[in-house]
């Protein structure tokens, strides 16, 4: 079986966000409900053999095929995908925190300096003007809003709440800027078919920024986390009621853009729960994780068959003389 690495793509990197995400609402759900340890634990350790198996790809990708890689980097699309590698090497680093803590702080550094890197450079492009309306997806959320929102969250684990704030407020601020732009193309434009995956990363800010606005402060939970919860279960409410209008694309790995706000929503409640809440968003806790668990268990599921139909395709009687990494 030959695999031509060039097709490789950091969309790739979206299963460790959502495992990762989901093994860290396992975690806290042992504090809060008492649910064997031992499901947090796994699901963080697998998202984190996931990256280090994508970054180790994506390394090769640069060695075998640099003008794929680059062509990437460049891309106006694309390109904001390639941030999931430093915003992934994060939470690899608080999965493996307990096991690895040295480590675990070397990859938390290197992750956050990669996405503030990152963003700062891609940030500089969009200044610069030239881009179309086809290009303007919710895809520009990723480096200003997610990566900033997920560095907030590592600092906050990792000892550096002050320092985390600062990302908040990157992250809150593109938020407001941010979702004008992308909600003007959607009104005037839409979005075609091949690319409604990319709606699963439009759910993500509010929850995402929930998680992180806990991570950077102390006490009981405020209003403004109060506020960021509520915005991100409206996206959620929106998000099932687009269920038939986005799946009419068909199914392909890019769905994981949809874990990265789903994880985040059921562990913004369990931690606020950790926090002392005690209203509605407490009751609400254990519905949105049952559903949380059965959204990324069935994009997993999906993903494993279309891995082994792959295989199988590859080794079978009918296999062709070369074959593709899935896109």
């Amino acid at each position: 079986m030959r695999i031509d690495i060039s097709k490789f793509s950091a969309t790739m990197f979206g299963m460790v966000l959502g495992i990762g995400g989901l093994g860290a609402g396992w975690r806290s759900a042992s504090h809060v409900w008492g649910v064997p340890g031992i499901i947090g634990e796994t699901l963080a350790l697998t998202a984190s053999a996931i990256w280090l198996i994508w970054f180790s790809v994506y390394i090769l990708k640069w060695i075998q095929a640099p003008e794929a890689a680059m062509a990437e980097i460049v891309h106006p699309i694309q390109s904001f995908f390639v941030v999931l590698i430093p915003m992934t090497t994060m939470i690899a680093a608080w999965s493996i925190a307990p096991y690895l803590p040295r480590i675990a702080f070397g990859l938390f550094i290197c992750g956050v300096a990669g996405q503030l890197a990152f963003t700062v450079w891609g940030v500089g492009g969009l200044w610069i003007g030239g881009r179309t309306t086809e290009t303007t997806t919710p895809v520009l959320y990723m480096p200003t809003v997610g990566g900033s929102f997920v560095s907030a969250i590592a600092c906050g684990l990792f000892g550096y709440p002050d320092a985390g704030l600062l990302f908040f407020g990157v992250g809150f601020f593109s938020i407001i800027v941010m979702e004008s732009v992308i909600l003007t193309r959607l009104l005037a434009h839409g979005i075609p078919v091949a690319l409604r995956a990319t709606m699963g990363i439009h759910l993500a800010p509010p929850a995402v920024g929930s998680v992180a606005y806990l991570a950077v402060t102390s006490g009981p939970p405020d209003h403004l986390a109060h506020m960021l919860f509520g915005y991100a279960l409206f996206q959620a409410l929106v998000m099932l009621r687009l269920i038939p209008w986005l799946r009419e694309q068909p199914f392909s790995l890019a769905a994981w853009a949809y874990s990265f706000g789903v994880s985040a929503l059921p562990l913004a409640a369990l931690r606020f729960i950790e926090r002392g809440e005690t209203g509605v968003i407490a009751h609400l806790a254990l519905p949105i994780f049952v559903l949380s668990n059965l959204i990324i268990g069935w994009l997993a599921l999906r993903s494993l068959l279309i891995g082994w139909r792959y295989v199988f395709t590859s080794i079978g009687p009918k296999a062709k003389p070369e074959t593709e990494v899935l896109p």
